[in-house]
């Protein structure tokens, strides 16, 4: 496979991107997952590079939760990023945009499955949304409170063997 890498100015955008539908934490984190379960099956690429840990209420992006936790006050500062001139955490629960996302840093790929995991999972109650991401293999596979790795992940696509002949290729 590929080598990855997360792309932190990214994850800041599409922390604001998401925000701008939905300011609960737990959907933002949710939504960033299957955008980028759609991303890598349609386009082999995940849309920020992040990681996911097999937290209690399914899967988390462990990069952005960072940024979250640094506006939040519970986190470490990270290099060269801000994160805390673009959306507020109000409680441990509220995030809010505090302007318009750049949406220069995203391919048209990136907004498409953005879009598409809001329209999808924005409205979902936090018991359907938990239930779901409960399902979801590569969670079930991982050890709570772990890494989910890249290959569960991929391996759980429809597309598994083509999106891996791809990283591979």
């Amino acid at each position: 496979m590929t080598i990855r890498y997360f792309d932190v100015a990214k994850a800041i955008e599409a922390i604001v991107y998401i925000s701008r539908s939905t300011t609960d934490l737990f959907h933002i984190m949710k939504i960033l997952y299957y955008a980028d379960l759609y991303h890598l099956q349609a386009y082999g690429r995940l849309i920020t590079g992040d990681y996911y840990i097999a937290m209690n209420n399914g899967p988390v992006p462990s990069g952005s939760y960072d940024l979250i936790k640094v506006v939040r006050g519970d986190g470490f500062a990270i290099k060269d990023a801000s994160p805390e001139k673009a959306f507020a955490v109000e409680g441990r629960m509220k995030v809010t945009p505090l302007r318009a996302p750049d949406m220069s840093i995203f391919s048209e790929s990136d907004v498409e499955c953005l879009d598409k995991s809001i329209a999808a999972h924005a409205h979902m109650s936090f018991a359907e949304l938990r239930r779901k991401a409960h399902e979801e293999k590569p969670f079930q596979q991982a050890t709570p409170d772990d890494d989910i790795s890249f290959e569960s992940i991929v391996g759980s696509l429809p597309n598994a063997a083509e999106v891996l002949e791809y990283l591979n290729g």
